[in-house]
Parts: structure tokens; C-alpha cells; sequence
């Protein structure tokens, strides 16, 4: 892209601008602030299912590549300061562990969406 970034996935930025915004309100109930220390962000992906799968949980190729679902998601809990976004971790390089999976839904959990999970790490 001429030396920027540009999002393969149109839906890329609304996505992380609805998690950016859950994520805030979510620190600012619990009052927590990150203070640049290490943090474990474990990150549990729910995906559409396709119409061709019948299986509860990707076994082979599914909606997205992991890793850029993890991207996006931690570029969405970090500050921007540059484009002047608030985030809850003050940089994505203090994320030292990070669990992530992706599935379908299911009974347990019958969304779309994530569930997002920061912990410091002491």
C-alpha cells in the first residue's frame, strides 16, 4: 500500500473499533489501567460457521487466519496515540503470553464474536 498499511478484510476496522470500545468499558467497570508491565492476553475467537462445515470447531481452513484475528484484536486494545485512539494496553509489545483459539459456534457459546481476557503478568 505505498508504504501503509492497507486492511485485507473491509470489516477489519469497524471490528476493531467495536472491540476497542467494549474493551474500554470494560477496564474503566473494573478500573484497571495498564501500566506498561507485561500483560497474558488470552483471546477466544467465535467465528461463523460455514454452510459446508458441520463440525463444532475448525479442523481445516475456516473463516480467517488466526494470527491476523490476534493482530487485530491486540491493535484494537492498544493507544493510538498518532490517530488519537484510546486503548487499554499502552503498547501490544507488553503482551508477553497470548492464548488464542478460534471455534465455531456452539451451545456454550453461541455468538459471534470474542471473549477477551488481560492479566499482568508479575
Amino acid at each position: 500500500g505505498g508504504g501503509r498499511l492497507v486492511e485485507q478484510v473491509k470489516a477489519s476496522r469497524p471490528w476493531m473499533n467495536k472491540v476497542r470500545a467494549a474493551a474500554l468499558l470494560a477496564a474503566a467497570d473494573c478500573g484497571w489501567t495498564h501500566d506498561g508491565q507485561g500483560v497474558r492476553v488470552t483471546l477466544e475467537l467465535v467465528v461463523p460457521r460455514p454452510k459446508s462445515v458441520r463440525r463444532p470447531m475448525p479442523v481445516k481452513r475456516s473463516a480467517g487466519d488466526l494470527d491476523k484475528h490476534c493482530r487485530s484484536v491486540l491493535d484494537a486494545l492498544t493507544a493510538d496515540a498518532k490517530h488519537g485512539l484510546l486503548g487499554v494496553l499502552t503498547d501490544d509489545s507488553a503482551v508477553v503470553d497470548l492464548v488464542a483459539s478460534k471455534r465455531y459456534p456452539s451451545g456454550e457459546r453461541p455468538f459471534i464474536g470474542a471473549v477477551i481476557s488481560i492479566e499482568e503478568v508479575l
